[in-house]
């Protein structure tokens, strides 16, 4: 019996810790943003970490840089698509501006690898790709 007290005990609190309101007001939601040009280095060496860096456009004033997110797609094909954050409720002043971020690479394959930064999607609504590919030494 005692057991069953301390579980409906701690059933209770996950409710009550769920049923909280936590909204803070700002509605957002993410967003791919176009990649404009990539910076990487000519070559790489089998276990070296590399700085990647990426310039990107900026649309508006609602939207912020929030990371990248770089998917293996074969065992050295990167697809890179940097994420931004669009806040949705308020009212937006275009602002197309190009900005840089970058983000630390290690080389974990003795094979070339071939990175595809994410530039958008053509009028058939296929994406499409900024490719590099980058030998190793």
């Amino acid at each position: 019996m005692k057991r069953f007290a301390i579980l409906i005990g701690i059933v209770l609190l996950a409710v009550g810790i769920n049923s909280c309101d936590n909204d803070d007001g700002v509605n957002f939601h993410f967003a791919a943003l176009q990649v404009v040009a990539a910076e990487v280095p000519e070559s790489f060496d089998l276990n070296g970490q590399y700085q990647i860096t990426v310039t990107y456009n900026r649309p508006d004033d609602c939207t912020f840089f929030e990371g990248f997110d770089v998917v293996e797609e074969a065992t050295t094909t990167r697809n890179v698509v940097v994420v931004g954050s669009v806040i949705t409720d308020r009212e937006c002043n275009e602002k197309l501006e190009e900005v840089e971020a970058t983000f630390n690479f290690v080389v974990l394959h003795n094979q070339d690898y071939l990175f595809r930064f994410w530039q958008g999607e053509d009028e058939n609504g296929d994406a499409q790709y900024l490719e590099i590919e980058v030998p190793i030494n």
